[in-house]
């Protein structure tokens, strides 16, 4: 959180509307907090017909907000990038109000790997934090499918790892990066949604592509992605050194582990990087590295080969 390639000042007006580029506006919500940061954003794209990217929270006053951005032009998609509680659950509400059909890649669970299905089935790994269980596309959106609006068009890139069903959408030089690239902090990947193979995956899937701007579903827009993909796939090989690390010291259960490399983090953060560690542990296990003692759960212990 403290490394300097983070913007951590970012302070937007809550429910008025940004000009970010021509065509492009975005409206923050009322939901910051310690996993939000400053509030979901909401983009609004197109001039006369409108795409509405990640709608937020089902939230009254987001609701409003957003109705007042559109100031009379027609609302023609809702897309969405992942179905968690802080981006899809106001999509209905505006899918209905506005008549306009919801796309995205598929419920919740869309996209899981066979691996978290088979830990899922078995259970143990608790998980699910956050999930938007309704959450139902009236379009199913795949990798690299285009999706067309009047004087816009988008390009969508699937980017599974922070939740299975994750997209990205392209658009001219930029890319709106959901939660799977945000400029303010790291991304939380708790498995069986979250999947951390995938999510590293996706991450050097972004380093081949030409997009100059991110507009992430968090915090400002990030004008240097090549360095902060690069450095997010330090950070996580970083990260998986130091439990190796934490393992061979005598750490065999993820709340130990999580208690020796995040030591100076605000403890209210401490769940999610727990969540973190398992999804690189079960990453470790599958590399062969790492040994679960018994069946791989997360309150189990972990030894190394």
């Amino acid at each position: 959180m403290g490394n300097s390639i983070f913007n951590l000042n970012h302070n937007p007006a809550i429910g008025v509307a940004e000009q970010l580029a021509d065509g492009l506006q975005v409206v923050t919500a009322p939901n910051a907090g310690p996993m939000t940061f400053t509030g979901t954003r909401s983009y609004l794209l197109g001039d006369t017909e409108v795409a509405l990217i990640d709608p937020g929270p089902d939230d009254p006053a987001h609701f409003a907000a957003l109705g007042r951005a559109l100031a009379g032009r027609r609302l023609s998609h809702v897309i969405v990038t992942h179905s968690h509680l802080d981006h899809s659950p106001l999509a209905k509400r505006m899918s209905r109000a506005f008549d306009a059909p919801v796309y995205g890649f598929g419920e919740s669970h869309a996209g899981r790997s066979e691996l978290m299905n088979g830990l899922a089935a078995q259970g143990g790994l608790d998980g699910g934090e956050g999930i938007d269980k309704a959450f139902k596309p009236d379009i199913t959106v795949k990798d690299s499918d285009v999706i067309t609006g009047q004087g816009w068009q988008l390009c969508a890139v699937h980017t599974p790892g922070h939740l299975s069903n994750h997209l990205c959408y392209a658009w001219h030089d930029y890319l709106f990066s959901g939660d799977h690239v945000m400029g303010w902090a790291t991304t939380l990947v708790s498995p069986p949604d979250g999947d951390m193979a995938q999510f590293m995956a996706s991450l050097r899937n972004l380093q081949n592509r030409p997009e100059k701007i991110y507009f992430p579903g968090h915090g400002a827009p990030i004008d240097n992605p090549q360095e902060m993909l690069t450095h997010q796939l330090d950070h996580r090989q970083k990260r998986e050194n130091q439990i190796l690390e934490a393992v061979f010291d005598g750490n065999h259960t993820i709340d130990s582990i999580t208690a020796k490399i995040y030591a100076d983090i605000d403890k209210r953060l401490l769940p999610a990087a727990s969540r973190n560690v398992l999804a690189h542990i079960i990453g470790l296990v599958g590399q062969g590295t790492v040994l679960p003692v018994g069946r791989l759960r997360r309150d189990g212990q972990f030894q190394l080969v």
